[in-house]
């Protein structure tokens, strides 16, 4: 019951949207016509993305196939606030009718007003926060240490290589003792991340980079994934934990593996004697590492919703959605990604990676 209801949502909504552009937009029928039609078929090239079709398709189109079908979403969603909030407006006779119906400055408006917040939305996602975080323990440190980390680059048809240099750059120039990266490193597909080589992108990354899984590695082919990260010079932590100087780092893998174990399992091979940080891609039961006496939890996954008002939902389905969280002496960070699924917008939401410092307690 759910699930139909889940497909007939979307298509509710495009109903609801086209029927209001219909009788809003001055135009003649061909014209309302072919802006319907572009609606409808931008919003189908979703599909093409979600299912592996796009493979098949040259890269160019497949590139512009991603760009257009997972940016419709979002265009859809905007326009189903602002007629919703038009309708409610003239139910309670605040918006009068002739707003709603062949009327030029109303559809001028909307059109200004969404280029406007998809243009800005785009140059927000390409500005990386650097978000610091001071991290203290009472265990030994010999030294102060400093890690770069960051989830949820989403490498792929719409982040290729050229951005990757980019965000490899910056990490670089933090000089970091260690990269942590808390998967999702791969977006829907394998192909343009080895047509473009991107494995020896991430190969000039100076400090040791360590990462987990993310359910996307698993979209996208798990063991491809795992060839990846071998050729990037990159750590998989899968259900294992690794003794790096001081530290002691435990990678989880994905919850889309049903048979990943438990932190509690994972603690039991691990050097907890150590500051113990856990990588765990999708930030649900966060008591798990509290109860398990992990030290630092670093996950991703939630994008904190890219876009407004998303961010308010998943507030409502996560402990932490995004930033800091303690749990007793257990500290956590749930990012809301370097990169992206999907139309390359942050509108509410920021593009981050954390450069967090860890000192000894007192110090």
């Amino acid at each position: 019951m759910w699930m139909i209801l889940f497909m007939l949502l979307p298509v509710l909504g495009i109903v609801y949207i086209s029927w209001h552009i219909w009788v809003l937009v001055p135009l003649s029928a061909s014209w309302r016509f072919l802006l319907i039609g572009g609606l409808v078929v931008s919003f189908l090239m979703l599909f093409l993305n979600i299912g592996r079709a796009i493979d098949r398709l040259p890269m160019w189109m497949a590139r512009l196939s991603y760009d257009i079908g997972s940016s419709s979403i979002f265009l859809l969603l905007y326009l189903a606030i602002i007629f919703l909030v038009l309708d409610l407006g003239r139910l309670v006779r605040l918006v009068p009718r002739e707003w709603l119906y062949q009327n030029y400055y109303v559809t001028s408006t909307i059109a200004i007003c969404l280029f406007v917040v998809f243009l800005l939305g785009n140059i927000h996602y390409y500005h990386k926060v650097r978000v610091p975080l001071s991290l203290t323990t009472e265990k030994p440190l010999s030294k102060d240490l400093k890690l770069v980390l960051a989830s949820d680059l989403h490498l792929g048809y719409h982040n290729p290589r050229k951005e990757l240099k980019r965000w490899v750059e910056m990490i670089n120039a933090e000089q970091p003792d260690l990269v942590l990266i808390a998967g999702d490193i791969i977006d829907m597909s394998i192909r343009p991340l080895l047509e473009e080589d991107m494995a020896e992108e991430m190969r000039r990354i100076e400090a040791p980079a360590y990462a987990c899984l993310g359910n996307h590695e698993y979209y996208s082919s798990e063991p491809a994934a795992q060839q990846f990260f071998k050729d990037a010079g990159i750590r998989l932590l899968r259900d294992s934990a690794a003794v790096v100087g001081d530290l002691c780092l435990i990678g989880r893998d994905d919850r889309t593996n049903a048979q990943r174990a438990e932190v509690s399992q994972l603690v039991q091979k691990a050097d907890m004697q150590r500051y113990t940080i856990l990588l765990d891609h999708q930030p649900y039961h966060l008591e798990a590492a509290e109860q398990a006496g992990i030290d630092f939890q670093f996950s991703g996954h939630t994008h904190y919703g890219q876009v407004w008002p998303i961010s308010w939902i998943t507030n409502l389905f996560y402990e932490c959605a995004f930033g800091e969280h303690r749990r007793g002496q257990t500290r956590y960070y749930v990012s809301s990604g370097l990169g992206i699924w999907g139309g390359k917008y942050r509108i509410g939401t920021q593009s981050e990676y954390v450069v967090a410092t860890l000192t000894a307690a007192g110090k």
